[in-house]
């Protein structure tokens, strides 16, 4: 693993480097290499996988724990974190820290996939090695990119003591959801609804369950631009190759399903075509701007809503067969906020819903969003 990640990093060579400064724009390709830490478990392996999601052990299987970036005694400028965790039956756990500031959830999923190619095909030469794009790479200038926008950073406070719970909705459900939006939108009403996705339903859904306690909220959800861009840009590009959707809501009539997925629908209509990422970044922080200038953020709560569906987490071999779980862990944060990934089987999605201790009793037994979870 050692020698496949050596030879991965002479192609995704920013990883090795060092930011400049903690708000570069950019990274100083010096090649001073990651963190590869090795630890040894007394536990079983099948212990960690039953874990809980408020299980506070978890962060021992990452370098330095879950925020190895901000306390560790290594170098804080390291971009990128291995441990290998061993078990004591034999089992293997490999935990990766990236940070946010060079790269997105689609960077994380292109470096793992291409260091488990290398490792399981021994040379960076073989036909099916997935390649590194070095075309484009985007440094986030911000030391916080898991928050909301800096005009946002006003409602960035939703969190006093958060919790996160794992929520798992079937596909069959997930169908039935969508059939329920299609129908509202049938219903007389004048908006524009197309083919909505199972990401699509599943975040308003979301969203709605949280937004009930509040009167005027945002939704923010973090979109990959790759595909958008003229000419589109591969899926291994690396960098923050993002903007956001932005949705508002000021009354509860605003919060309902069709609504949700309509204006969601036209935020994403909007981002096509953009041709710098400049421009995508700009169209969010206008936004923003302009709500701050009208009525005041001051006034609003804020949900972010990110998804990594699609993204084959799960499929990621390093010689061994596919791993038995894959999983994000997500740091604690202020921010209240959900996380979307494939369920294991592919026969769903898990929600990693993060929110304040006393949000969550709520949320967690709202009848409409619990009728569409895995009984």
């Amino acid at each position: 693993m050692k020698k496949s990640l050596s030879h991965s990093l002479t192609q995704y060579y920013p990883f090795a480097g060092r930011l400049h400064t903690p708000t570069s724009p950019y990274t100083q390709c010096n090649d001073e290499g990651v963190v590869f830490v090795e630890a040894k478990h007394d536990s079983q392996m099948n212990m960690r996988q039953h874990a809980s999601e408020d299980d506070d052990t978890v962060g021992q299987l990452f370098v330095d724990g879950l925020s190895w970036w901000q306390h560790s005694p290594y170098n804080r400028d390291n971009l990128l974190g291995v441990q290998v965790n061993h078990f004591a039956c034999g089992g293997i756990a490999l935990a990766v820290v990236m940070s946010h500031l060079i790269g997105d959830g689609c960077t994380y999923g292109s470096l793992m996939s291409h260091w488990a190619s290398v490792a399981r095909y021994g040379s960076l030469d073989h036909k099916d090695v997935i390649p590194f794009n070095p075309h484009f790479i985007q440094v986030h200038p911000t030391t916080d990119f898991h928050g909301p926008p800096p005009q946002a950073a006003v409602f960035y406070t939703g969190c006093v003591n958060p919790v996160t719970r794992k929520f798992v909705f079937p596909n069959s459900k997930l169908s039935d959801l969508k059939n329920k939006v299609l129908e509202m939108a049938e219903g007389g009403s004048s908006l524009s609804i197309t083919k909505p996705t199972r990401v699509e339903v599943l975040t308003s859904l979301i969203y709605k369950a949280w937004a009930t306690r509040v009167k005027k909220s945002i939704l923010l959800v973090p979109v990959n631009v790759r595909n958008k861009f003229v000419p589109k840009l591969s899926q291994t590009a690396v960098g923050n190759l993002g903007t956001c959707v932005l949705v508002t809501t000021k009354h509860e009539s605003e919060a309902s399903l069709n609504v949700l997925v309509s204006k969601i629908q036209k935020e994403k209509m909007e981002i096509k075509g953009v041709k710098t990422m400049q421009l995508a970044s700009e169209r969010i922080d206008s936004a923003m701007t302009r709500l701050s200038t009208e009525e005041g953020l001051e006034d609003y709560e804020c949900f972010m809503c990110s998804s990594l569906c699609g993204f084959p987490f799960d499929k990621v071999d390093f010689g061994w067969g596919n791993p038995a779980v894959a999983s994000i862990t997500l740091r604690p944060t202020k921010l209240d906020g959900s996380l979307l990934m494939d369920t294991p089987n592919g026969d769903g999605i898990e929600a990693w819903v993060t929110l304040d201790k006393e949000d969550m009793k709520r949320f967690q037994n709202d009848k409409e969003l619990i009728s569409f979870c895995k009984n």
